[in-house]
């Protein structure tokens, strides 16, 4: 990954955490796509849906590395049963309800807390993919909410959504 990325700071705003977080997806998500992607359309085959999580697996943690770097914390207690990927996106944290099977999209929602403990916000990684075979249409996109409650931020997620 590169190095010269904005360094989350302390006293960014939930939008501010989102719009370095959309400058680093894309400047890094093609060039990681294309290293990987014989490798995941490989896994895909075998695996399906696994496959989008070996490459958040590369392209996510840089961004809540930073985030934790700086003093947020943006990880929730996990229940025994959860499927985590990328260190950080919970399957129960997200919905997956637009698009064809051949470019669908799902959110995944962080709650976004100060070093105090307050909630700032939520940032929602959306990312668009196919069920057919391993292809991701365009970049992943970070959106913020300044909701942090479940039932409201599901809302959020379906307002972006629907307005979209």
């Amino acid at each position: 990954m590169k190095k010269g990325f904005p360094i989350c700071r302390q006293d960014m705003t939930i939008e501010e955490i989102s719009e370095v977080a959309n400058r680093y997806i894309e400047s890094e998500w093609r060039p990681l796509y294309e290293s990987m992607h014989e490798q995941l359309t490989t896994a895909f085959a075998q695996f399906e849906d696994a496959a989008y999580g070996l490459y958040l697996d590369q392209l996510m943690p840089f961004i809540f590395e930073q985030l934790e770097d700086a003093g947020f914390s943006t990880m929730e207690k996990l229940d025994e049963n959860d499927f985590v990927i990328a260190k950080w996106l919970i399957f129960r944290n997200s919905l997956e309800k637009w698009g064809t099977e051949d470019k669908r999209s799902r959110i995944f929602w962080n709650v976004i807390y100060d070093k105090l403990g307050n909630a700032i916000g939520t940032l929602l990684t959306e990312i668009p993919h196919s069920h057919q075979k391993f292809d991701i249409p365009s970049a992943p996109v970070i959106y913020s909410l300044r909701e942090s409650l479940k039932e409201r931020v599901v809302q959020g997620i379906r307002r972006i959504k629907e307005s979209g």
